[in-house]
């Protein structure tokens, strides 16, 4: 007779909230808009604004003023759940996410 198989179970099953993301703050989706804005998308389903403008122009924007080039700003894209630039610039996507929950939108000074 043969035995029938079984799947291990894992222990972390069930642990977490059905559809509740391990990472809401992972960015899913990000779409460069007019004027150094971006629209996001996080895991768990918030949408935003990001505002750039101020960081990308500030004399202290540091790596983030080569975004001032609106051609370079426009190639944003999503890796590794950050809204990213090539020449390996990125944005911190919890902050993002802190600040577009609590007032829709995320206006990052250069300070």
């Amino acid at each position: 007779m043969r035995e029938e198989a079984t799947t291990p179970k894992d222990p972390a099953i069930g642990i977490r909230p059905a559809g509740s993301p391990r990472l809401p703050w992972l960015v899913t989706f990000v779409q460069a808009l007019p004027g150094f804005h971006l629209r996001v998308q996080f895991a768990d389903g918030l949408e935003g604004i990001a505002d750039l403008s101020a960081l990308v122009r500030s004399p202290s924007a540091g790596v983030f003023a080569a975004l001032a080039d609106e051609a370079l700003f426009n190639q944003a894209f999503v890796e590794y759940g950050a809204v990213t630039w090539p020449g390996e610039i990125d944005i911190a996507p919890d902050a993002m996410h802190a600040e577009i929950k609590k007032n829709g939108e995320w206006i990052v000074s250069p300070e």
